[in-house]
């Protein structure tokens, strides 16, 4: 029988586990301050409901396809965005939702690229450009808090199709599909691909200053988010080739990236769902913990029982309601150092007869080696 993990999938045990929990609260708190509600929605769909109108898009074509016993044609979800069109029924807009699942995509695996991995995102369904720059404000207070260095590009799909139209372009999903893998492929490769559409003039209009841009109609967009992400004290970096390859972005799109990694580490935008204006945007949480310089301050203890149970699961119990981690060993001393160690508890409680005849318990720094003898009200 073979117990390893299927290509693509990971498991998650202690301290990386630890970081992805403590990402996970920084990023709870933080949607929850932006006034973001929680929302859980199922990891299965009707096949039908999970493509949606994106057929074309290179993710919607890497969903994994499953069938039931009722011979039902089903898939795991690839992202958490197309479930709005269902939770938004009958909510009063703005709705601003928050979720963090799993996704899954049937694509080849690559460094920092997985076939499941943990999906953040926060959406606003009726959102303006001041939400915009309010979605991109909290994108920003949690990569300051995880401590990690970034850059916010942005574009506008409406001007994207503006300059497509003007360079009478056909084919524009195509060729945006092309100019969005501007990060990914050489330059080279990727004129090759625009000849094909006849549409190699991009590149070179893409390179033009940011003022050249301002004769467009649609630059007013970019215009106005960067005057209200200015209020947020936000900075944000126009790019004209920005893409997005996903089909249903229609105004503002953006990219975070770090010279850390290669990949995006956040990217979001602008869309319509259900005749309504929303915006919004998703972080991996495997890129995150990849990224995130924190701190682990939680600290484990250890109490150990030397044949008093009573009194050594008392004292836990108390040490508990006080905020602390707590973990009781029952056994020889040599093994519970030894457990300490691999688990690394910061210290060692020991509760025998001569601790509780002197009043005092036997307490044992595990990174210094110190041994101290505290009574039960001061350890409380």
């Amino acid at each position: 029988m073979k117990t390893e993990t299927v290509k693509g999938f990971n498991d998650f045990i202690g301290k990386e586990a630890l970081k992805r929990l403590e990402i996970r609260k920084v990023l709870i708190e933080t949607f929850e301050r932006y006034g973001f509600e929680p929302a859980e929605t199922p990891i299965i769909e009707y096949e039908e409901f999970v493509k949606g109108d994106n057929l074309q898009d290179e993710a919607v074509s890497d969903i994994l396809k499953l069938q039931d016993k009722g011979k039902r044609k089903l898939a795991l979800r690839y992202e958490l965005t197309f479930q709005l069109k269902r939770l938004m029924k009958n909510k009063k807009l703005p709705y601003k939702r928050f979720q963090i699942g799993e996704v899954f995509r049937d694509e080849p695996t690559k460094k920092n690229r997985f076939r499941q991995f943990t999906q953040c995102d926060a959406d606003i369904i009726g959102a303006t450009i001041k939400d915009e720059a309010e979605i991109l404000s909290l994108i920003k207070d949690i990569l300051d808090k995880l401590n990690i260095k970034f850059t916010i590009f942005v574009n506008n799909r409406e001007l994207l199709n503006e300059i497509l139209d003007e360079q009478k372009i056909r084919n524009k999903e195509q060729v945006i599909k092309e100019i969005d893998k501007l990060d990914k492929l050489p330059e080279k490769q990727v004129l090759l691909n625009l000849r094909k559409f006849k549409a190699e003039k991009l590149l070179n209009i893409f390179k033009k200053p940011e003022k050249y841009f301002t004769r467009y109609r649609a630059y007013s967009g970019i215009r106005e988010l960067k005057k209200y992400c200015n209020i947020y004290n936000v900075k944000i970096e126009f790019s004209p080739s920005l893409a997005r390859g996903l089909s249903y972005y229609n105004k503002t799109i953006f990219e975070v990236k770090t010279k850390e990694m290669k990949e995006t580490i956040n990217a979001g935008g602008s869309y319509m769902f259900n005749g309504v204006q929303s915006s919004g945007f998703a972080f991996g949480l495997e890129r995150l913990s990849m990224l995130a310089k924190i701190k682990l301050e939680k600290e484990k203890t250890m109490i150990l029982s030397l044949n008093q149970e009573k009194i050594a699961i008392k004292l836990a119990q108390k040490l508990r309601k006080k905020g602390e981690e707590i973990i009781i060993f029952y056994g020889k001393p040599s093994k519970a150092l030894e457990y300490a160690n691999s688990y690394d508890i910061s210290e060692v409680i020991f509760v025998g007869k001569e601790e509780i005849k002197k009043g005092k318990f036997k307490v044992k720094n595990m990174k210094t080696g110190k041994e101290n003898f505290i009574s039960e009200k001061s350890l409380l």
